[in-house]
């Protein structure tokens, strides 16, 4: 009896896991890209310097951020643009902004920066190289900058909650890296011990932008009233991270990367059974799992939107959060796996939104069960696309009926199973849906809707012969191999599909967007429609100069005694 107790717990059924509205509740965690950077910039003492900062009055300049590891360094090269509120936009068709910015392979000469100056600032219409790992671009907050400037030229803080109300001083609109707009590829760079984890190259721009921001706005307050001028006080100064607008430029990108889908939420769900698989916990474990729980509450009670979605979202996490501190109180610590007793009752009492909170709060306390599988969450994918063509056509209809069969149960001739479009925009070669009632948009859909396109390999298998190969059946029928290795892929990795709909009429993008930012470690999810949304990174997070002294992992929900966040 002892044994099977203390028998691993199994990992969730994909699914249930795998559903969008599951998925559009994901929170950050340890396992989230930002917190795996940190983690490693303090513990390789990694150090920073601000190499150049050129910039005037009107905020108008460059500057060059260099970051130090053990064997390379990177850096950070801003140039600041004094831009007309009235052209400054979230939408990827603006063609100017208050920064941009590269993260440069190295530590740039002269000529780089001259080269880089004629470049950037244009983006999509600028050229780079190889020696550039990413390129990205910000806007001022119209409702901060100048405020925050103001007060500190005149000698005063900023009101506290004024800053909290939006949290940050610019907000990205594109962070491009793995080879967009000509920077270098990823794999020149993914063997580097730094970039193994996914999204760290940009997640390091992210980090030093935020920085610069940061020095930028002191800057101009010094350089307006020099006689007065103080900067901001250092937690005041923690409570501002960097905004980012995302929309459906990455949507598809889970789609996409079936692996590494796969990596991602395996090491998640690999993270969540070893917690409910430890057999007991102590005291000061439990109180420790506790604080976060209220932290997590405070966090949540400060959550604004005027979007419905997320409206209904933050209700749901406050009162789920609420009850899970009630059951707490009552708690049973010192019982046989008591996370896992936890977790059985959140699986029924929690809604999808409170459970995955719930799943990044059972982490924390466990750096030593969790942390490591960072290592398992990047994915070489191309050895893997190739499709056997040996299976036999019976195999493959046993693999669709296993791993696509919510799929086969959707009637595809009701015109809302099939509602929308993926496209992409000739303008700037990124993502779009549409609706397929409106327009031709047939002729350039993209291959962005498996459920449907299993549905149809499994109605054109039905025809043949179950002996037949699968090599035989795709030279007759090519239109099929896309999703034929798809079956493949997910027979393999159980986490690689999305068990929903992608094209269905009440198909939810912000879900897809909320999964994906989620991992990078975002928080404060701000939706402004069911298609893009605002969210804030690194706010609270310990800065460059800081990382040396204070805690690198803990700080992305408010301290119990501290200011909300």
């Amino acid at each position: 009896m002892e044994k099977q107790q203390l028998r691993k717990v199994k990992l969730r059924r994909p699914e249930v896991v795998m559903r969008l509205e599951r998925m559009g509740s994901f929170h950050q965690s340890r396992l989230s890209f930002m917190r795996v950077l940190l983690r490693r910039l303090k513990s390789e003492r990694w150090r920073f310097e601000t190499r150049v900062f050129d910039i005037d009055r009107n905020g108008v300049g460059v500057a060059v951020y260099c970051a130090h590891s053990p064997t390379r360094s990177y850096s950070l090269i801003a140039f600041a643009n004094d831009l007309p509120a009235e052209k400054r936009s979230d939408r990827v068709i603006a063609t100017e902004w208050d920064a941009t910015f590269t993260l440069f392979d190295g530590i740039p000469e002269a000529s780089d920066i001259d080269r880089l100056s004629k470049n950037i600032p244009r983006q999509e219409a600028g050229r780079v190289t190889q020696k550039e790992l990413s390129v990205s671009r910000a806007n001022r907050s119209a409702r901060l900058w100048d405020y925050v400037v103001e007060c500190l030229a005149k000698g005063t803080q900023p009101d506290l909650g004024t800053v909290t109300d939006v949290g940050y001083l610019m907000r990205t609109t594109a962070v491009y890296g793995s080879g967009k707009l000509g920077a270098a590829d990823r794999e020149a760079t993914c063997a580097r011990d730094e970039f193994l984890a996914p999204f760290q190259i940009e997640m390091l721009t992210v980090y030093l932008i935020r920085a610069f921001v940061m020095d930028l706005v002191e800057h101009m307050a010094r350089m307006r009233a020099p006689a007065t001028a103080v900067s901001l006080e250092g937690p005041l100064r923690r409570c501002f991270g960097i905004g980012n607008s995302t929309g459906l430029g990455m949507a598809p990108f889970l789609i996409n990367h079936p692996i590494l889908l796969n990596n991602w939420i395996g090491a998640r769900e690999e993270a969540l059974a070893r917690v409910r698989s430890v057999a007991s916990v102590d005291h000061d474990t439990a109180q420790r799992f506790v604080s976060f729980v209220r932290r997590a509450r405070k966090s949540a009670g400060f959550s604004r939107s005027n979007h419905e979605i997320q409206t209904l979202k933050s209700v749901r996490l406050c009162s789920d959060l609420d009850a899970l501190l009630d059951f707490l109180s009552g708690f049973d610590f010192h019982a046989i796996r008591p996370w896992d007793r936890l977790w059985v009752w959140a699986e029924t009492a929690l809604s999808s939104e409170g459970q995955e909170q719930l799943v990044s709060l059972l982490f924390e306390p466990y750096p030593a069960l969790v942390d490591g599988l960072s290592d398992c969450m990047s994915a070489d994918e191309a050895p893997q696309m190739r499709i056997d063509g040996a299976m036999t056509l019976a195999r493959l209809r046993s693999i669709l009926e296993d791993f696509f069969g919510w799929a086969l149960a959707i009637d595809w001739t009701v015109g809302a199973s099939q509602a929308r479009v993926w496209y992409v925009s000739e303008e700037k070669l990124e993502p779009r849906l549409g609706e397929r009632a409106d327009g031709d948009l047939n002729d350039y859909e993209q291959p962005l809707g498996p459920g449907r396109d299993a549905a149809l390999l499994y109605a054109a298998l039905l025809l043949r012969d179950d002996a037949e190969t699968l090599g035989s059946f795709l030279m007759q029928h090519p239109e099929h191999r896309h999703i034929a290795r798809r079956a493949q892929i997910a027979a393999r990795y159980p986490y690689a599909e999305i068990r929903d709909n992608t094209i269905a009429a009440d198909m939810l993008p912000i879900d897809l967007l909320r999964a994906k930012l989620s991992f990078f470690g975002a928080c404060h999810f701000d939706p402004r429609s069911d298609r893009w949304v605002r969210v804030n990174m690194f706010q609270n997070a310990p800065f460059p100069q800081d990382l040396a002294f204070e805690d690198a992992d803990d700080w992305t929900l408010p301290a119990l005694d501290g200011p909300v966040q």
